[in-house]
């Protein structure tokens, strides 16, 4: 996954202060609340699975690329996900959590998300990529902002920029440039991704005990229902920023 463009984190200003509470203790402290671990495992399974897709993803859509630079691009972008897959992969047995168990809860909801949004082309496929993807990061990284300091370090790391983000831009914007009659097609297919995007993530949460309690305020420090709400409106405001770099109206 990526935050592809060069914006402030969705859950960062430059106001904030030094982390307190959970976002303060590492992991051997803050896991010793059963809560807690339940939330961070929850968390760490649904960024595996949603690398490994990720990972399938991008895979399939390099059948799609017009050239061979292309396909090469984004089958380099497919192994960057998957090493990111691994890493989750890892923590999740270092940590005494059964990956696969991790990642079951949410493989249909990302599998629906990804068969109710299956791209028609190529142009569609790096739209997809470049916003679905990094509505996902922004909600990750709102919550890696409470998490403990390890955990959070590791979720930071998964969502580095892969490259896809320049890439979609730079091909996006080219092929509009090309034919105008492009853009109103991609944005209006933009404006769905963004609509199934936020609705998987909040059924997600809203499925999972733990990290619906470490969300609204029962664990992680911080966070309300009213914050919740500005989160949503933080990561819908970095959506129009995206939408912009991509020359397509929000």
């Amino acid at each position: 996954m990526e935050t592809p463009d060069n914006a402030t984190p969705a859950g960062g200003t430059d106001a904030d202060t030094s982390p307190t509470g959970i976002a303060a203790e590492d992991w051997a402290t803050a896991s010793a609340e059963p809560q807690y671990r339940a939330a961070v495992i929850d968390l760490l399974g649904a960024l595996a699975y949603g690398e490994l897709a990720a990972f399938e993803r991008l895979a399939e859509d390099a059948k799609l690329a017009p050239s061979l630079e292309d396909k090469a691009e984004l089958a380099k972008m497919a192994s960057a996900e998957f090493h990111h897959f691994e890493r989750l992969r890892d923590r999740l047995a270092a940590v005494d959590a059964e990956p696969t168990a991790a990642m079951e809860p949410f493989a249909k909801a990302l599998d629906d998300f990804h068969r109710q949004t299956a791209p028609s082309d190529w142009l569609e496929g790096l739209v997809k990529a470049y916003v679905g993807d990094s509505i996902a990061s922004d909600f990750y990284r709102e919550v890696a902002a409470r998490l403990d300091s390890d955990t959070r370090a590791l979720v930071l790391a998964v969502l580095d920029d892969t490259g896809h983000g320049n890439f979609a831009v730079e091909k996006v914007r080219a092929a509009i440039d090309a034919d105008p009659r492009v853009g109103g097609r991609l944005a209006l297919w933009a404006r769905r991704l963004m609509g199934e995007a936020l609705s998987q993530a909040q059924r997600v949460v809203a499925e999972r005990d733990a990290l619906s309690t470490m969300l609204v305020g029962g664990v992680a420090d911080g966070f309300d229902l009213a914050e919740v709400g500005r989160m949503f409106s933080r990561i819908t405001e970095a959506h129009t920023k995206r939408m912009a770099a991509l020359g397509l109206a929000a």
